[in-house]
């Protein structure tokens, strides 16, 4: 069996292959031996393969002596929330915006945190050396509580208590007279973000809500946004709203059909918020993959930038360092940390919303005063075998290719974090600039690594 790794948001697979119900149990023996607490909380998505790691998962956790409780069905961050309010650690069954095929385990420590790094290693090598002994043919059984010391199951309904605090977390006001489009991906947000958006006294048309297990993520959702586009231009709506399959991720779309990105989200809210005095630290916390653009924006609106690598974790890590209130990742990722523990798809786009209602003013017109985008290449160099001296063969090049781009540009070269894989991003005020130079660094790659 191969033994699947954590990538930046747990563990993922194509479910019943890379990811088996032995992988979940052993996951959650570990999850719970070393996240330790009273409880674990258990919510997933609508893939098809989602009951039977669940059921995997929730057998781990008892057997390790620890009382699960079952939100079903749920979005990601309804579970953060869910452990923040109880005080214990939790996991969400859900491969996020991945095709039905793959599903993925990620977890939660007490409170609905991400993992730091030392956590996630120690569970990694623990659910390894499980799932090492569950193979081999001489290994010895896997001790555990007896009698009533294992752990118990029992199903919750929090979703009312969820949506209420969604709908609480912009006191009162109201989206009356707004016409919305939301595209729910077929996923998690699909029973939720819909009445969410009712609630608050908006219009509003679905798309992609009918899940059936097999049709998340298809053609629908963040990473799949033309239909919800088109649908946003056929109804006149005043914007649109795309939630990815487990609806941590928002991606907006303005009345023209034209698409507002994280990054343009991030840039809106932190110059709303910083008007507003909410804007903790007047700082916005983004990765390294956010545009030129936003940082250029935000220079000039007075908002101090800080960056973090790639994965959402990493954002909410610094922005519990600095105990700021506002951060995220250009795929749709945002965090508004003073009012959750994660990122949270509904709960940013009832945010960003609530910003246009306020400002009396078009999305479109908000979108595009906060930021204008900085023409982008990105390639990806493909290697036989991971190669961790080639970075700093490399930085020569870098270095004389930010020299050359100076402050009308960036460079960005790293390797994938789960693939053997060189991603190469150039950015520049000219697109022309910026696709010569990606080209020369992607042609030296390639030659250094041997191609």
């Amino acid at each position: 069996m191969a033994l699947p790794r954590f990538g930046t948001d747990g563990v993922r697979g194509v479910a019943n292959d890379e990811l088996t119900p032995e992988v979940a149990l052993a996951l959650g023996r570990a999850a719970v031996g070393v996240l330790g607490g009273s409880g674990f909380v258990v919510g997933r998505d609508p893939r098809r393969s989602g009951p039977m790691l669940e059921a995997a998962l929730v057998a781990g956790c008892t057997a390790g002596g620890v009382d699960v409780e079952l939100l079903g069905v749920v979005p990601t961050p309804m579970v953060a929330w869910w452990c923040a309010r109880r005080g214990v650690p939790g996991a969400m069954i859900s491969a996020s915006h991945n095709p039905f095929a793959d599903n993925g385990i990620k977890l939660f420590a007490a409170g609905g945190l991400k993992l730091v790094d030392a956590h996630e290693a120690e569970i990694e090598a623990h659910f390894h050396a499980l799932l090492g002994r569950s193979v081999s043919d001489d290994g010895p059984p896997v001790a555990g509580p007896t009698g009533a010391g294992v752990g118990v199951v029992r199903s919750v309904d929090a979703t009312d208590d969820w949506i209420a605090s969604v709908v609480a977390s912009v006191d009162g006001r109201r989206f009356g007279g707004l016409r919305l489009v939301l595209d729910c991906a077929n996923g998690a947000a699909s029973a939720v973000a819909p009445t969410i958006f009712r609630s608050l006294g908006a219009e509003v048309h679905v798309i992609g809500d009918e899940p059936d297990g097999l049709n998340i993520n298809l053609d629908r959702g963040s990473t799949s946004p033309a239909a919800l586009q088109q649908a946003v231009v056929a109804t006149g709506a005043d914007a649109g709203l795309a939630f990815d399959g487990d609806a941590d991720r928002l991606i907006a779309v303005d009345h023209r059909g034209e698409l507002v990105d994280g990054d343009h989200v991030l840039a809106l809210l932190a110059v709303d918020w910083k008007q507003s005095g909410r804007l903790a630290g007047d700082t916005l916390v983004v990765t390294v993959m956010s545009n030129l653009g936003l940082h250029l924006a935000m220079q000039r609106a007075g908002v101090r930038v800080e960056t973090t690598g790639v994965g959402d974790r990493y954002v909410l890590a610094a922005l519990n360092d600095g105990r700021f209130s506002l951060g995220g990742e250009q795929s749709g990722h945002v965090i508004c940390r003073d009012l959750a523990t994660t990122g949270d798809g509904v709960l940013a786009g009832v945010q960003l919303i609530d910003a246009v209602v306020r400002s009396q003013r078009p999305l479109a017109e908000l979108s595009d005063a906060a930021m204008t985008t900085v023409p982008q290449v990105l390639q990806n160099v493909r290697l036989e075998a991971r190669d961790p001296s080639l970075l700093d063969r490399l930085q020569p090049s870098i270095a004389a290719a930010e020299a050359e781009l100076g402050a009308e540009g960036r460079v960005l070269v790293r390797a994938s974090g789960t693939e053997p894989l060189i991603r190469v991003m150039v950015e520049h005020v000219d697109s022309t600039t910026a696709s010569r130079v990606c080209d020369e660094l992607v042609h030296l790659t390639r030659s250094l690594a041997g191609h």
